[in-house]
């Protein structure tokens, strides 16, 4: 009887497993557990549901693939697995190991590669083969009586039949299937237009692609014109799809290292699955009697030793002050070069409708501080008096204070003291912008942050503050606890960050903290006090008018359905789409028929019920997203001004993001979006400014490149875009073309590939690989820097921008889905990054002059390049000239920055 080789396709499977299985499956300590139980699941069932003689894990290696060389833009779509998933893998593949297992890989291939190079060697020694995965590529090793492809979960198994029912195609013809289809998932481009139906359709006649070219002639209709436009992408995709089944020709490959009749593998793990809380498979292993009681007990022991080692506590004294003579007798020691940690308790997070009930404070690493003054419940002891609170943190603030997001506490801080606390001329750090300067896509929050770099378990918030309750409910002792350390782990994070960043080599960014990032703190807490006023009357109406153009929609995409339905509900409308309507069919998701904006968007000519779906999607956003909340954010305030709160670290670039609500992403391309900007409105006797640096990253590229052409248009205030279209498609069509050219100048810079450029300007991939070509043809200085960006990155580790921020990229150690990613994201970084710098430094300069009292403003949003501001309507002109030449000199560059002005009386004037 033949032998049989079981492969696994081993990512793929725990990406499986983890999506089949609770995804909320966690241990004591919280670490998930979902894709380990579904692991374990598997192994207990492995001889049961494979027999086999031998088993191999395949795995993906680290670094690119032949593939990448093929076509860099392979896989660069990938998105970052969750996080949970991430946790999970390498604690798997670890198992495989020490359970006995072996896994296969190799530098320069993927998984996919191996099972092929593992199926061709078993097919020569005659044995049979289960490939377990539920990856379609791997339908082309398909071969009855000999190869089968299973999934795991569901049990199912692939044969030539299944895959023709379920394809229409044999897995012959698999490889030529997939090279007309694509793949959008890998960058596989394949057949541009050509779907499931149609590529089946062309190999049932045909019988292969290159069938199918030689016989082009006979092709009726569109799809002629569409074969013979992706020509080059389609036996590209064929390359990228088809298998490598030589890796292990050169190698002594042994079937024998694989056995898979190992003896009890959950052994050599089993402290492990006590420490991840296996309970399934650890009693199932002690009815059995294939562990002892003392094995048992090692183990646990084992587990708690780690368990222990990991979850160990800091030792430190927090202090309640209830006296006031305790008090200023430890402020009396402050002087103003001690460094203060500060945290402010509160009972909610809306430093408008909230109130602060105390503070904690640090000044050492041993022992933190709390002073309650607002607590309220039946029984509540002896606390400060709120006149000594408000002294006390005065005198706090004339030392250096440190906070972890202390913006938020300035807020309460300034609303309980008002005018007297000089926030201006307080010297003010914050231990979070350390942590984003340090590396800007860690997690920022303080309980994380702690347990990641002091190994130190905070008191969490949820067991400290009851549900309904706020913190002036929490009795003194225990908000002691909680507010003392966090001034205490702020003190200590703060400490370390400085250290950190003196051992990146990295002391610069000490002090762009303290001369750029910790003042804009300043300037981005009076832009958020100050606020924007609405016309809630314009909002109101033009409420109506939306809910009026949302019912006549909804009627008429009824009318064309032939039902009433929820749009809302994807997993109707998919019902309707693609049963009732018998619409082509995209992708389908664990809920039902995927509709997402992508699959309408394909479908655009297939009904007339989808532009009317489009249109109805985006009006329904603006409702629901914009004008009702905006609306009852406007109600709610006695002067119908919005308060925004921007994020200082939200972003990898240092570009700000803003939340409750968001002003940055309000829709502008739209007649009904545009509108919206409208109901943004100076104040009466006011204007609104808005001052936009003009192309800001162009000019940058200008400033690093050194590019000749581009240095010439901007000195000589030439049109960029112009010039830019005169180089590709010559000055007889530069005018009609200039669109073009735009979209190419921005698109380069935010990483736009041949697949992307084509998308955009719908064209095909070989005519925007020709653009891309003759571009950087045409500015070589460019190509050559954005080439010696990413070089310096992998090199370096790391990018800088303008005022010397790092954003890090681990190519080293990147898969190759990353590589491609981290190239786009390094160039990407720089400029929109180095544009965020120039913004800054103007915000902060300005915000300082209007301090000072030297110009009667406010500024109140930034967006992206642009800043608004309101401002006396008699003396708008004068200042915004004055602004305007603040921001064009700014800082010296290779070319000139240039501003535009617009003054206006609302944000949609502001053209």
């Amino acid at each position: 009887m033949a032998k049989t080789v079981t492969i696994i396709d081993t990512f793929g499977f725990f990406f499986r497993a983890f999506y089949a299985l609770p995804q909320h499956l966690s241990n004591k300590e919280g670490f998930p557990t979902g894709l380990l139980t579904g692991f374990t699941n598997f192994i207990s069932n492995l001889q049961k549901d494979h027999d086999s003689d031998y088993i191999v894990f395949a795995v993906d290696s680290k670094g690119d693939t032949f593939r990448n060389e093929i076509d860099p833009n392979y896989k660069a779509n990938r998105q970052a697995p969750p996080e949970e998933l991430s946790m999970q893998l390498p604690v798997a593949i670890e198992w495989i190991d020490k359970m006995g297992y072996k896994t296969l890989g190799m530098s320069g291939f993927e998984a996919d590669d191996m099972i092929a190079s593992v199926v061709k060697h078993a097919k020569e020694k005659g044995y049979n083969v289960r490939v377990v995965s539920h990856d379609k590529d791997l339908y082309q090793l398909i071969d009855d009586g000999k190869v089968v492809v299973v999934d795991a979960i569901k049990k199912k198994v692939m044969d030539e039949d299944s895959c023709f029912e379920k394809y229409g195609v044999t897995p012959k013809q698999f490889i030529d299937y997939q090279s007309i289809l694509g793949d959008s998932a890998d960058n596989v481009p394949g057949v541009k237009g050509i779907g499931k139906v149609g590529a089946e359709k062309l190999l049932k006649e045909y019988g292969s692609l290159d069938s199918i070219y030689e016989n082009l002639a006979t092709i009726k209709g569109a799809n002629q014109k569409k074969l013979i436009e992706s020509r080059d992408n389609a036996y590209m995709s064929k390359e990228l799809v088809t298998l490598r089944d030589d890796v292990l020709d050169e190698l002594d490959f042994d079937f024998e290292e694989y056995k898979m009749d190992i003896e009890n593998p959950f052994l050599n793990i089993y402290d492990e699955l006590i420490k991840y809380e296996q309970n399934a498979i650890l009693r199932v292993l002690k009815a059995k009697n294939q562990i002892s009681e003392e094995q048992h007990n090692s183990a646990v022991q084992k587990a708690n030793n780690k368990s222990e080692t990991h979850n160990n506590k800091l030792e430190f004294k927090t202090t309640l002050i209830t006296d006031t003579n305790e008090l200023n007798k430890i402020l009396d020691t402050f002087d103003e070069n001690t460094i203060v940690a500060f945290d402010t308790e509160t009972t909610g997070l809306d430093y408008d409708k909230d109130k602060l009930v105390g503070f904690s404070f640090a000044v050492n690493e041993n022992e933190a501080y709390y002073v309650p003054f607002a607590h309220y419940y039946l029984g509540v002891g002896e606390q400060i008096d709120i006149d000594a609170a408000k002294d006390a943190i005065r005198k706090i603030f004339k030392s250096r204070v440190v906070g972890h997001n202390i913006k938020f506490d300035l807020h309460f801080v300034t609303r309980l003291i008002g005018k007297d606390l000089d926030i201006n001329g307080a010297k003010i750090y914050d231990s979070m912008i350390l942590a984003w300067l340090i590396n800007p896509e860690s997690a920022l929050a303080l309980d994380k942050l702690s347990s990641a770099l002091l190994k130190h378990e905070m008191v969490s918030f949820k067991d400290t503050v009851k549900k309904g309750e706020t913190f002036a409910n929490v009795e003194l002792g225990l908000a002691c606890e909680y507010a003392a350390e966090d001034a205490l782990i702020t003190l200590k994070l703060y400490n370390l960050f400085l250290e950190k960043l003196k051992f990146q080599n990295a002391e610069h960014l000490i002090n762009e903290a303290q001369n750029i990032e910790f003042p804009f703190i300043k300037t981005l807490m009076k832009m958020e006090s100050e606020g924007i006023k609405v016309d809630s009357e314009f909002l109101d109406i033009f409420l109506h008018k939306v809910k009026s153009t949302l019912y006549d929609l909804t009627t008429k995409i009824h009318k064309l359905a032939g039902s009433e339905f929820n749009i809302n509900s994807t997993q109707q409308l998919g019902v309707v789409l693609f049963e009732h309507l018998g619409l082509p069919v995209g992708k389908k998701t664990k809920t039902g028929y995927s509709t997402n904006e992508q699959v309408l968007s394909s479908l655009i000519d297939s009904h007339s019920i989808i532009p009317l779906l489009l249109e109805y999607r985006e009006v329904y956003k603006l409702f629901s997203t914009y004008i009702e909340p905006l609306l009852k954010l406007s109600k709610e305030n006695k002067d119908s001004r919005i308060h925004t709160s921007f994020v200082q670290t939200g972003t990898a670039t240092g570009r700000l993001s803003s939340k409750n609500p968001n002003l940055q992403n309000i829709p502008t391309r739209t007649k009904l979006g545009a509108e919206v900007r409208k109901a943004f409105i100076a104040s009466e006797g006011k204007k609104l400014i808005g001052i936009d640096y003009s192309q800001i990253e162009l000019r940058l590229l200008a400033h690093y490149s050194q590019d000749a052409i581009l240095l010439d248009a901007f000195r000589n205030d030439k049109d960029i875009h112009r010039q830019t279209a005169v180089a590709l498609f010559g000055e007889d069509e530069a005018d009609s073309k200039r669109a073009i050219a735009k979209t190419v100048n921005f698109g380069l810079l935010y990483g736009m590939g041949q697949k992307k450029l084509s998308q955009t300007l719908d064209i095909s991939t070989k005519e925007a690989k020709e653009i891309i070509d003759k571009y950087f043809e045409s500015f070589p200085s460019v190509k050559s820097y954005f080439r010696s960006i990413v070089d310096s990155a992998k090199e370096r580790g790391y990018v800088e921008t303008l005022l010397g921020r790092r954003r890090y990229f681990d190519f080293e150690n990147a898969k190759p889905m990353f590589k491609a990613a981290y190239e786009r994201e390094s160039v990407n970084t720089l400029f929109q990054g180095s544009a965020s710098d120039l913004i800054k430094l103007s915000m902060n300069k300005i915000h300082n002059i209007i301090e000072k009292g030297n110009i009667e403003a406010k500024m109140l949003l930034q967006i992206h390049d642009e800043l608004i501001f309101e401002v006396d309507e008699y003396h708008a002109q004068e200042i915004a000239n004055r602004f305007k030449e603040i921001m064009e000199e700014i800082m010296e560059l290779n070319v000139p920055l240039k501003v535009s002005v617009n003054i206006g009386s609302n944000w949609g004037e502001l053209k």
